[in-house]
């Protein structure tokens, strides 16, 4: 039987792992002092970018107080509704701080280093765990070989972007998502047609997604809600959704799929995918510590990988894995299995022919 890619189940197992992946953080490596002076920067990174996202608001409230000096406002409104405008704005349609943070990728190699770490350590608490198991059982490892593919591009690789590159694509990819924010919200304050405009983005959004029906309830409860939650909504969404393609950049960074096999990668284990982000944004929404529980993502995100893909293959076997892991093919028993029992599962329940072809020894797929 096919299973949805993007259900409520599917949603709820993913927000489950963004609790249960927390054991990333048992890994002693990640509380050396080199992970210490990151953490410290992070806190100092989380202050910086609530002064930056403030100075706007800050100046308005300024500039109105100058004019207060010539104009009487105390029982003008129109000045808190232009502080509480410009921080509407900026949090909830611009995400000027979830920016400010996952721009810091391209900064500093540490959300890299935190996911290899946290990934051999996986692999670590696995082996300990299943020690008195028979080693033909057990999966195979993902750190020792996905460490033998390179984060970086080799010379005569097509498509091999430097930094400056990458960052392009970045503001490019932002300032496209905020200009269609900006436009949406402008053409929602249209005479007559405009209380239809987010209802009709949010059906758009999730037709492709959820289906029509699910959609149309959402377009229908659009309607009767305030335009601030439809706009928070909307933002949740997307927002979760480029977290997760922010977080999994260590992986696909070594692994390099094409464009079409890697849209196929993400659709395939959609819903999933989405809990877990959505999990982890509300947590990084959190003020001043938001920078630091992004690392926190990051190392769990190695667990989240053992969860939805397979071990990969040295290197010269990688375009054969890469067409092959597009399907997620424990999706249908991982998705059903009891919620007490999320971190066990064996790979010989699978019931599927062609994994049975490639391993004739049953292996337990989780820790």
């Amino acid at each position: 039987m096919e299973i949805s890619n993007f259900d409520v189940n599917a949603i709820l197992r993913g927000a489950q792992l963004t609790l249960v992946a927390n054991r990333a953080l048992q890994n002693p490596d990640l509380f050396t002092s080199k992970h210490y002076r990151q953490a410290a920067i992070a806190v100092a990174a989380g202050i910086a970018i609530r002064i930056i996202v403030a100075i706007p608001i800050i100046g308005v409230r300024v500039l109105l107080w100058v004019l207060s000096a010539f104009v009487n406002m105390d029982h003008a409104r129109w000045d808190d509704d232009i502080s509480s405008g410009l921080h509407f704005l900026e949090h909830s349609v611009l995400q000027v701080p979830f920016f400010l943070m996952t721009l810091m990728r391209y900064i500093t190699p540490t959300l890299d280093e935190m996911f290899m770490d946290s990934l051999r350590w996986v692999d670590t608490t696995y082996v300990k765990k299943h020690k008195t198991d028979d080693p033909s059982s057990l999966r195979a490892m993902y750190y020792p070989n996905l460490r033998m593919y390179s984060d970086k591009a080799a010379p005569n690789e097509k498509n091999k972007k430097t930094l400056k590159e990458a960052l392009l694509i970045f503001f490019i990819r932002y300032g496209r998502k905020t200009g269609i924010s900006l436009t949406v919200l402008a053409l929602s304050y249209l005479p007559y047609v405009g209380r239809f405009v987010l209802p009709a983005a949010s059906f758009y959004t999730f037709s492709g997604s959820v289906g029509t029906q699910p959609a149309l309830v959402i377009f229908g409860s659009s309607l009767l809600l305030p335009k601030r939650y439809i706009v928070s909504f909307l933002q949740a969404y997307f927002s979760s959704r480029t977290l997760m393609r922010e977080l999994l950049e260590p992986y696909f960074a070594r692994v390099r799929y094409n464009k079409e096999q890697k849209r196929l990668w993400f659709k395939d284990r959609a819903g999933v995918l989405f809990g877990f982000g959505l999990g982890f944004f509300v947590f990084v929404k959190i003020p001043l510590v938001g920078v630091l529980i992004y690392g926190i993502a990051e190392a769990s995100t190695a667990y989240l990988i053992t969860k939805v893909t397979e071990p990969p293959p040295p290197p010269s076997e990688a375009e054969a894995f890469k067409q092959d892991s597009i399907r997620w093919k424990n999706k249908h028993e991982f998705l059903s299995l009891p919620w007490q029992m999320l971190d066990s599962y064996n790979i010989d329940q699978l019931g599927s022919k062609q994994q049975s072809d490639v391993r004739q020894t049953p292996r337990k797929q989780f820790s």
